[in-house]
């Protein structure tokens, strides 16, 4: 029988073999969109992420007979398992070899650690917080993966359903959305002049200059994102710091031309309803990025993709809309704005982030536009 070790990250070199692992176990692989190793660290380093202000975690590695074969997160999230009732501990950044004894000694390493602090379930794969990726890829193995999400190979849920105890949680899906060849689908163009008429809601593009001025468009871009997402499986409410984090992170980089804002003009502030941020798609891009670093090549790709538009596909990273403005077709704004620049820049299709599989009013949006439900996610659950 094979001899399998768990060893716990104790030190900067555990850390880095528990990022590498996941480049080594994919490269080459076609549809995998690896992070940049740099995103990776800020993200696992109790100092660097704010996250850890309110969760606390450990990593794992597991060895088969000497060598390296997967890796797993032990999460609690303080908060969300307060908001929510629900004292559990989360697995993620679960990477395998094709082997079940190697995933049952992981899991159950995360178990241990969850009952060592009083969690009665265990979760999962999620991350710290909403904004890391979520859920084990079941259908789709074949689709070009996005940033905002983890690739899979087809044996990880296989061997999940192996796992003693181990039942689904939630289903996340995903959906390809065709850009109109040309014009804009009738139902948005009537719905989007009909929302600005009859309910004054009005697209707003910003500058950098923007998004740390006096109006704060940066925070008020997440703090959309937590009045949208905040009642969702998962998700705990975005902090201050976090908000700096995540401003910082996604305005160095995006376009903010894909950029759209929906404001409501009735409201003294001109308050902020509606947020739209789609970026080109850097999966093929961070492919060449070689173990996730920049150099001395990888910079070259990511900029043909992110400022010469290099790609076919958009990637829909966030799209967020009061629960209160949904019925007044602020939606249909976003893609009223954004649907001409992707034409503009020669896009195919466009990759939603993850919805769960039971959020109807967020799926129908999407009957305006020729679509296709192509990947499906999972979270599971133990009880303790």
């Amino acid at each position: 029988m094979a001899n399998i070790e768990i060893k716990r990250v104790v030190d900067r070199k555990g850390l880095d073999a528990f990022i590498q692992l996941h480049y080594d176990l994919y490269r080459g692989n076609e549809y995998d969109a690896p992070n940049l190793y740099s995103d990776e660290l800020r993200t696992l380093s109790r100092d660097k992420n704010s996250a850890f202000e309110f969760c606390e975690a450990e990593y794992y590695l597991a060895y088969k007979d000497g060598k390296l074969a997967g890796r797993v997160a032990a999460i609690i999230n303080h908060r969300y398992n307060k908001q929510w009732d629900r004292p559990c501990v989360r697995f993620g950044w679960l990477d395998i070899i094709n082997d079940e004894d190697v995933l049952r000694a992981l899991l159950t390493a995360v178990e241990n650690y969850g009952r060592e602090h009083g969690m009665k379930e265990i979760i999962g794969p999620l991350g710290f917080t909403d904004m890391d990726p979520e859920g084990m890829l079941t259908k789709g193995f074949d689709q070009l993966g996005t940033m905002a999400t983890e690739y899979n190979f087809e044996y990880y849920p296989q061997l999940m359903e192996r796992m003693e105890g181990y039942e689904k949680d939630n289903d996340y899906v995903e959906y390809k959305l065709y850009v109109p060849k040309e014009g804009m689908p009738e139902k948005f163009m009537r719905v989007a002049e009909l929302t600005m008429k009859r309910y004054n809601l009005h697209v707003v593009k910003i500058t950098k200059e923007d998004v740390y001025g006096p109006r704060k468009y940066g925070h008020r871009v997440f703090d959309v994102i937590n009045r949208t997402f905040g009642h969702l499986y998962g998700y705990s409410e975005m902090s201050e710091k976090q908000m700096d984090e995540y401003v910082d992170m996604y305005f160095k980089f995006i376009d903010l031309e894909m950029l759209c804002l929906v404001e409501d003009w009735n409201t003294p502030d001109h308050d902020l309803v509606g947020v739209g941020i789609t970026i080109p798609s850097l999966t093929k891009a961070l492919q060449k990025c070689r173990n996730g670093r920049l150099w001395p090549f990888g910079w070259w790709h990511l900029f043909r993709a992110l400022k010469l538009k290099k790609t076919k596909v958009v990637d829909c990273l966030l799209i967020g809309v009061l629960p209160e403005y949904r019925a007044k077709g602020a939606n249909a704004l976003l893609f009223y704005d954004l649907i001409p620049i992707y034409q503009k820049y020669g896009f195919l299709w466009g990759e939603t982030h993850v919805e769960m599989e039971t959020n109807g009013k967020v799926q129908s949006q999407w009957t305006y536009l020729e679509h296709e439900q192509h990947k499906r996610r999972r979270c599971y659950k133990k009880a303790l």
